[in-house]
């Protein structure tokens, strides 16, 4: 286990390093359009070629690992700070509060979410700007991915609820919602972290999904979705044209390296 973390965890900034070390370098534009190498193979100027419309495919690709990731692991932790507090809430205090929140919790895990998705991003005007439209599909993605770490939250905080630590901190005198913040989530800290590192890969792939079919970022601006979309001709393409299938797949695996097993720890 210890040389599957190790191995994630290079393979991880390995991933981080290489996209960013783009930033370095002025000419690694992607917008920059150059005419007279429309659609050019790969070369050592052009190391992925070009696309129809002249821009650097490589440079394309640095910049949207780079928005990807960044992306993926914001809406990941905003996803986990929603499922934590309404999953503590659910677990700790019980009763009617735990009935309402695990419905809602069954609720949207039965939701088709690619469905919903694809009905939220349609709705979006046709005129967003790329940023705009890249914030409001991972808050979407944010708000619809906190439900399934939620439950495995609350199974955690039920199996604390009477410990003795929080029945000591109860005779403290101290507050039940500082208890559950202070001293039952931080508990629960291998397994926040495991729902972490799983939830920020599903999110990458949903962002393909919906970059393949046009409803990510606007052009000019790629992530990894939307580069899937030369994808759409395949007699068209040439090999390196897959390769944000395979910066998707690398990412996927270092991710499933890092995830740990939580274990509850008292």
């Amino acid at each position: 286990m210890k040389s599957r973390r190790i191995a994630g965890t290079v393979l991880l900034a390995v991933l981080i390093a290489v996209p960013f070390s783009g930033a370095l370098f002025p000419r690694f534009s992607y917008a920059v359009q150059h005419r007279e190498f429309t659609d050019a193979a790969p070369s050592l100027r052009f190391p992925l070629g070009t696309d129809d419309l002249g821009r650097d495919r490589f440079a394309r690709l640095l910049y949207a690992s780079r928005v990807s990731l960044l992306l993926a692991a914001a809406a990941s932790l905003a996803a986990l700070v929603v499922a934590a507090l309404l999953g503590g809430i659910a677990g700790y205090w019980g009763g009617w509060c735990d009935r309402c929140l695990t419905r809602a919790i069954d609720l949207m895990l039965s939701l088709p979410w690619l469905f919903l998705l694809l009905a939220a991003r349609a709705l979006l005007p046709l005129n967003a700007s790329p940023v705009t439209s890249l914030i409001v599909t991972y808050s979407l993605l944010a708000l619809l991915g906190w439900a399934s770490p939620a439950r495995v939250v609350r199974a955690g905080v039920r199996s604390f609820r009477d410990s003795e630590f929080v029945l000591q901190a109860r005779s403290e005198g101290l507050g039940e919602f500082r208890i559950l913040w202070r001293a039952v989530l931080p508990n629960l800290r291998p397994i926040l972290l495991a729902q972490f590192w799983t939830s920020i890969p599903v999110f990458i792939l949903t962002e393909a999904n919906l970059g393949f079919l046009g409803l990510s970022a606007g052009e000019p601006f790629p992530t990894w979705g939307s580069l899937l979309r030369d994808l759409q001709s395949p007699l068209l393409v040439r090999p390196e044209g897959f390769a944000p299938v395979a910066a998707i797949a690398f990412s996927v695996c270092c991710f499933r390296l890092l995830s740990p097993k939580g274990r509850l720890q008292a």
